[in-house]
Formats: C-alpha cells, sequence, structure tokens
C-alpha cells in the first residue's frame, strides 16, 4: 500500500467519530473530505520538517540553533495526538474517540507550530 493510500485510510477512519455530530470538521469547520486533505498535508508536512531537522542535525548545521531545537519540540508537542493517531494505525490498533476528537482540535496548532519551524528552518 502506498503512503498516500495508508494517510488517506488513516484519515477514513479517524473521521467518523467526530464532525458528523455537527456537520463540520476542525476548528475552521470544513468537509470531511476538506478537512481529511488538510490533515493528510499538515501530517505530510510536520513529518517531513522532522526529517529535515535530523539531517540538519547529522551535519551540524542546526547545533548553534536554540531557536529551531525550540520550535522542533513545539511541533512535536502541538503534533502528538496526530502522530499517535498514525502510530497506533499503523501498528492495527484502534483508536478511541477521545484522540480521534484531539486530533481534529490540534491539527491547526500542529500546522502553525509546523510552519514557525519551517520558517525558522528556511531563514538566513
Amino acid at each position: 500500500m502506498s503512503h498516500r493510500s495508508l494517510i488517506a485510510v488513516i484519515f477514513s477512519m479517524l473521521l467518523p467519530g467526530c464532525g458528523w455530530l455537527w456537520g463540520s470538521y476542525g476548528a475552521n469547520g470544513q468537509s470531511r473530505e476538506e478537512f481529511e486533505r488538510y490533515v493528510e498535508d499538515v501530517f505530510r508536512l510536520q513529518n517531513s520538517l522532522t526529517s529535515e531537522v535530523m539531517m540538519l542535525q547529522e551535519t551540524d548545521e542546526l547545533k548553534s540553533s536554540e531557536r529551531v531545537q525550540q520550535a522542533e519540540q513545539l511541533m512535536r508537542q502541538q503534533c502528538d495526538s496526530l502522530n499517535e493517531y498514525v502510530a497506533r494505525d499503523v501498528d492495527g490498533q484502534s483508536s478511541s474517540f477521545l484522540l480521534r476528537r484531539r486530533v481534529e482540535k490540534t491539527a491547526v496548532e500542529c500546522e502553525r507550530a509546523a510552519r514557525d519551524l519551517e520558517a525558522l528552518i528556511k531563514s538566513p
């Protein structure tokens, strides 16, 4: 199964327990399809930034940047529920309604933290 297919399956399982109660999903009141795409994009962004930070640390380019390290730590905290959900799904474990709800509630904060880290990495 491709990475994209896996993520689509993950989020199709994630969302039924959340927004159907209100007819919208996430902090921005998106449709189910829009929210699935949004969360997938956020997951991919924070995942790629984590990889980028790891590569930069291996080349010693980030050892002196405490701000980048703090921003990465914040991103990890903000994206914790999303990463927990994905890890549980990959391991074949079910996720509680509360975890799915936390992902829905924290996706915007996860993206914001990821964008802040991205800006720090890209800045001269």
